[in-house]
C-alpha cells in the first residue's frame, strides 16, 4: 500500500507541476506565488515546493521582482514538440494533396502570430510556397481566422489591438467589426477562408484542429483560378475529417 501511495503521490506532483506551467503560459509566462496559489487552488507551501523544483530543473526562473517566469529550458521542449507535430501532421496533409491536388498546410497560433509548422506541396508546377517556419499575422490568413474563431471575442479584440490589422492586398480585412463578423461565420460554418487577403491571387480554406492543447488549424491553398467553389465544397469535409484524425492522433 505504501508503494502504491508513493507512486500516486509522484504522479499527482507531476500533474500539479505541469498544471502550474500551463497556468503561467496562459498568463503570459509570468506569475507570483500568491497568484499561482489563487489560480490553482493549491496551498502556498505546495506551490512553493513545486516551483522551487521547477526552478532547480531550469523550467522556471525567479525574477528580481520575486515573480516567476517560464525558463529557457522549455524552448528545447517546445522546438522538439513542434517538430513532432509536423511529423504527425504530414500523412494527413499528404492525403489532402492526393485527394484535392492543392498544397496542404498546418499552422499554430504562437503568441500573436501564426506560424506554419508543416506543409505538403501540390504537384502542380504553379503552386504556393508558404514555407514552414514562416510567421504571419492571423487577421489575413484562413488558418489564423480558423484558430481565432475558437477564441473568446475579448481575446480576439485584445490580440488585434496589439498587432493592428495591416493591409496586404485590396481584400485584406482591416475593420475589427467586419473581422469579428467573419469569425462568427467561420465558427458557425466550421471553416474559414482567405480570399487573396495575404497574397494576391491566392485562395485558402482552413479548419481548426479540435480538442488539442495547442491552437492549430489545417488548410489547403492554391491559385484562385483552381480553387473553385466546386473544389472548396469537396475540400471542407475532407479538411474537417483530416483535422479530426490529427486530433485523435495527438490524444
Amino acid at each position: 500500500m505504501a508503494e502504491t501511495t508513493a507512486r500516486s503521490g509522484s504522479v499527482q506532483s507531476i500533474e500539479r507541476a505541469f498544471g502550474l506551467l500551463e497556468l503561467m503560459a496562459d498568463a503570459g509566462g509570468m506569475l507570483g506565488l500568491s497568484q499561482l496559489a489563487t489560480a490553482s487552488g493549491l496551498p502556498l507551501p505546495t506551490i512553493h515546493r513545486l516551483v522551487r523544483t521547477l526552478v532547480d530543473l531550469g523550467y522556471v526562473r525567479q525574477e528580481p521582482s520575486r515573480q516567476y517566469v517560464l525558463g529557457p529550458k522549455l524552448i528545447r521542449l517546445g522546438e522538439t514538440s513542434s517538430h513532432m507535430l509536423s511529423v504527425w501532421a504530414r500523412p494527413h496533409l499528404a492525403r489532402l494533396v492526393d485527394e484535392l491536388g492543392e498544397s496542404a498546410n498546418m499552422a499554430m497560433l504562437d503568441g500573436d502570430q501564426v506560424v506554419y509548422l508543416a506543409q505538403v506541396q501540390s504537384r502542380h508546377s504553379m503552386r504556393m510556397f508558404t514555407e514552414v517556419g514562416r510567421r504571419v499575422l492571423p487577421h489575413c490568413t484562413a488558418v489564423g481566422k480558423a484558430i481565432m474563431s475558437q477564441l473568446r471575442d475579448t481575446e480576439v479584440r485584445e490580440l488585434l489591438q496589439r498587432t493592428g490589422m495591416p493591409k496586404h492586398t485590396e481584400t485584406t480585412i482591416t475593420d475589427v467589426e467586419e473581422f469579428a463578423a467573419q469569425l462568427r461565420k467561420a465558427q458557425q460554418d466550421g471553416y474559414a477562408t482567405d480570399e487573396g487577403e495575404q497574397e494576391l491571387g491566392v485562395r485558402c480554406i482552413a479548419v481548426p484542429v479540435p480538442d488539442v492543447p495547442s491552437r492549430l488549424a489545417m488548410s489547403i491553398s492554391g491559385p484562385a483560378g483552381r480553387m473553385t467553389e466546386t473544389l472548396v465544397d469537396r475540400a471542407i469535409p475532407l479538411l474537417t475529417q483530416a483535422a479530426q484524425s490529427l486530433s485523435d492522433d495527438l490524444r
